[in-house]
């Protein structure tokens, strides 16, 4: 069995490392109705063969959670925009150098967001710190979208802490990498959004949601609305930082035109505080 399954480890090798040696040699790649198949990138990224695709970005991060252990996972969401707060001092101090009024503003801004960046990485240390103590099938593992900002705080904190933890970042048309955070064997990068947006899901046991743009809202709602509707069981949906969320959303709007029902503003909660979120979590299931 063992020298079988050598052989064909050997022949898959050998279908990859000749694309490889074309690649090598700088000749462009050619359909060729010869090519393995499942060696055949020009055949693969047909759109015929999306849906082979879309199942390879189902199965590649289950797989390799799975064999890693993570089965429970604490969501982080938020901008990308929010800087750390020494990189924020830093570029405070040259725009009030620099006399340009517009940099200065956009400066003051950073500075004054910068703060949630702190709080998410606290967190997430909250988490980690938790997740130490417990039983490999107890622990939580922080995941985020794995780029920059809050994201990269979170993943950051649980870096510190000595715990791995997951980033599912995303191809976009202005190229986006990892943070430098995420755990390297639990960093994926997904070109299908629905494929990522349902593994954010797959694990989730809470997700806790830092201000942001429409990358954060789209999360956000996907979230909120699988719970309203039955679709996903019901976890702690955290809004960290009340003043901003209750500024951009009415939800008393939604209420008064019959949208939706009182009983689900339930759905979501609002915090200021990291250890008020991990406590909020810790009640929900009563660790």
């Amino acid at each position: 069995m063992t020298t079988t399954q050598h052989l064909s480890e050997t022949r898959l090798a050998d279908a990859w490392a000749e694309l490889q040696a074309h690649s090598n040699l700088g000749n462009a790649l050619q359909a060729d109705a010869y090519r393995l198949a499942f060696a055949d990138p020009e055949f693969l990224l047909r759109r015929e063969t999306r849906g082979l695709r879309i199942q390879l970005e189902m199965l590649k991060p289950e797989m390799e959670q799975q064999a890693q252990g993570i089965e429970n996972t604490i969501v982080v969401f938020g901008s990308a925009r929010f800087p750390d707060p020494e990189q924020a001092e830093q570029t405070l101090a040259l725009a009030k150098k620099g006399g340009d009024a517009a940099a200065l503003v956009l400066a003051e801004r950073h500075m004054r967001n910068s703060r949630y960046y702190d709080q998410a990485r606290l967190f997430a240390r909250l988490v980690a710190s938790y997740s130490k103590r417990r039983a490999p099938n107890e622990q939580l593992f922080i995941c985020t979208g794995g780029g920059p900002g809050i994201m990269e705080a979170a993943n950051r904190g649980a870096h510190e802490m000595g715990m791995l933890n997951v980033g599912l970042n995303i191809a976009l048309p202005h190229e986006q990498s990892s943070n430098p955070y995420v755990s390297p064997s639990l960093n994926f990068k997904f070109h299908y959004f629905a494929m990522r947006k349902m593994h954010f899901m797959m694990r989730a046991k809470a997700l806790v949601a830092f201000p942001g743009g429409f990358g954060t809202l789209d999360e956000l709602f996907e979230v909120v609305a699988l719970v309203q509707t039955g679709k996903a069981k019901p976890v702690p949906i955290i809004l960290f930082g009340s003043s901003y969320w209750k500024r951009l959303f009415n939800f008393d709007v939604l209420i008064e035109e019959g949208a939706i029902e009182p009983k689900d503003l339930e759905l979501v909660q609002y915090v200021d505080e990291p250890q008020d979120a991990w406590d909020a979590i810790k009640k929900f299931y009563e660790l």
